[in-house]
C-alpha cells in the first residue's frame, strides 16, 4: 500500500515518472505539430508509466491488469483513428510497454530504469536502424544477425549449465557459449573488412577477436583464407594477432589469481606477445595493399558459417573429452601432464587451479611456472591443429611460423630467466 512515509516508494515511483518523461520526450518529438499527430504524447506517457507504477504500490489483486486493460484500450482506439495515415503501431505498443515498466519500477527499479533508457534508445534510432536494415546490411548478412540473436538470445541462456557425460566433462552452457563466441569472431572479421578492408580490418578483427577466443579467431581467419585468395595475408596477420591477446589474458589471470607467479612469467610471456606482434606485422607488411584497392573493395556473403562453426564446436568438444579423461587417469599424481592435458582446450582456466593449489599449500611457487608454459605450448598445438585442418595452404605456411616463433620466444625467454 502507499504511505506517505514510505521514501523507498516514492523514488521508485520518481524512476517510473522519470522513464515516462523520458520515453514521452522522444515520442512528442516523433509526432509533430501537425493537427492530425499522433494521440500519445510526453504527458500520455508519463501518466502511463505513473499509473503502472501506482497499481503495482496498491498492492491490489487486479489493479495492474485493469490499468493494462485501460490503456491497451485507449491505444487500440488511438490505432485505428491515425492507422489510415500512419499504419504503424509503435507508439502504441511503446504506450502499454511504458505502463507495464512503470509498474517494474515499484519492485526492481535498477531493471525498470535500464530497460526504459533501452525502449528510448530503439525509438529515438528508428531512421538509422531502417537505414542501416534497408540499405547497409545484404540478405546473407540479416539471415546471419537472426540465426546470432537466436543462440545469443534464446539458446544460449536455456542452456543448462551443468557438466554432464564421461567424466562430467560436457557443459552445455560453455559449449553454447562457444559457439556464440565463434559467430562473434566471424562478425567482427566481416565488419573489419567492411570498414577496413581485408588487409587492415582482419588484423585488427584478428587482435580484437582474440580476447573473445583466440581458437575461434584463428579457425575463421582460416576458413576465410579457402574462400578468397585476397584475404590470405590479412586473415594469417590476424590469426597472430589473436595470440598476442592470449598472451595479455593470461598475464591478466595470472596478476589477478597469482601476482607473485606473474612476476616470474612477466618477461616471457612479454617477449612471446611481442615476437607474434611484430611477426603479424611483417606479414601486413609484405603484402600491403594500395590504399585506393582496399577503399574500393566491397564484401559480400555471409557473417559466419554455420558448418564451420559447428565443426570447431565438435573438434572443442573431442579436445574437451580427451583432457577429461586425461586429467581423471593421471589424477593429482603430475601436475605438467594435468596442465598439458588442461592446456589443450583453455590456457587460462590452468591458472585457477594452479593458484588455488598453491594457497592452499599443496604445491611450491617454484613448480607452478613450467605448468603453465606447458598449458600455453598445448594451447598452441591445438591452435596448429586447427590451422593445418581450416586453413589453406598460404595461411598454413604464414600462421604456423608465427605460432612456433610465439613459443620459441616464451620458452627462450623462460629459460633464461626463470630460476
Amino acid at each position: 500500500m502507499l504511505e506517505p512515509t514510505d521514501i523507498g516508494l516514492w523514488i521508485n515511483l520518481s524512476v517510473a515518472l522519470g522513464i515516462g518523461l523520458l520515453v514521452g520526450a522522444e515520442r512528442e518529438r516523433r509526432k509533430g505539430p501537425d493537427p492530425q499527430r499522433s494521440a500519445a504524447g510526453i504527458r500520455t506517457f508519463a501518466i502511463s508509466a505513473l499509473s503502472g507504477g501506482v497499481a503495482t504500490a496498491l498492492d491490489q489483486p487486479f489493479a495492474l491488469l485493469v490499468v493494462l486493460l485501460v490503456v491497451g484500450g485507449l491505444s487500440l482506439v488511438a490505432y485505428q483513428r491515425s492507422q489510415s495515415r500512419d499504419p504503424g503501431l509503435t507508439s502504441e505498443v511503446a504506450l502499454l510497454m511504458t505502463c507495464l515498466l512503470g509498474a517494474l519500477c515499484v519492485t526492481r527499479p535498477a531493471m525498470g530504469a535500464g530497460i526504459g533508457v533501452t525502449l528510448a534508445a530503439l525509438l529515438a534510432g528508428r531512421e538509422q536502424m531502417h537505414q542501416f536494415v534497408r540499405l547497409a546490411l545484404t540478405q546473407a548478412e540479416l539471415h546471419d544477425v537472426i540465426l546470432f540473436l537466436g543462440m545469443a538470445l534464446i539458446a544460449l541462456p536455456l542452456a543448462p549449465d551443468r557438466y554432464l557425460g564421461p567424466w562430467g566433462a560436457i557443459n552445455p552452457h560453455s559449449l553454447a557459449r562457444f559457439v556464440v563466441m565463434i559467430m562473434a569472431v566471424g562478425a567482427m572479421g566481416h565488419m573489419g573488412r567492411r570498414l577496413l578492408g581485408s588487409h587492415y580490418g582482419l588484423a585488427v578483427s584478428g587482435l580484437a577477436g582474440g580476447f573473445v577466443s583466440s581458437t575461434a579467431t584463428i579457425y575463421a581467419m582460416a576458413k576465410l583464407s579457402t574462400q578468397d585468395a585476397a584475404q590470405l595475408r590479412g586473415a594469417a596477420a590476424g590469426a597472430v594477432l589473436s595470440t598476442v591477446a592470449t598472451m595479455v589474458q593470461l598475464s591478466l589471470a595470472l596478476w589477478l589469481l597469482l601476482p607473485a607467479l606473474f612476476v616470474i612469467l612477466l618477461w616471457p610471456l612479454l617477449i612471446g606477445a611481442a615476437a607474434a606482434a611484430l611477426y603479424a606485422l611483417a606479414l601486413m607488411l609484405s603484402g600491403r595493399p594500395a590504399r585506393s584497392a582496399a577503399l574500393r573493395e566491397v564484401v559480400h556473403g555471409h557473417a559466419f558459417e554455420l558448418q564451420a562453426t559447428f565443426t570447431l564446436a565438435t573438434f572443442v568438444l573431442l579436445v574437451t573429452l580427451a583432457a577429461a579423461a586425461l586429467n581423471a587417469w593421471l589424477g593429482s599424481r603430475a601436475l605438467v601432464y594435468g596442465a598439458a592435458a588442461t592446456g589443450l582446450v583453455d590456457a587460462h582456466s590452468v591458472v585457477a587451479s594452479v593458484s588455488a593449489l598453491v594457497g592452499s599449500g599443496k604445491l611450491e611457487l617454484a613448480d607452478t611456472p613450467w605448468a603453465v608454459l606447458t598449458a600455453l605450448s598445448t594451447n598452441t598445438l591445438t591452435k596448429a591443429v586447427i590451422v593445418a585442418y581450416g586453413g589453406s595452404p598460404g595461411y598454413i605456411v604464414r600462421v604456423l611460423p608465427g605460432l612456433v616463433l610465439l613459443m620459441a620466444a616464451v620458452w627462450a625467454a623462460a629459460l633464461a630467466t626463470v630460476g
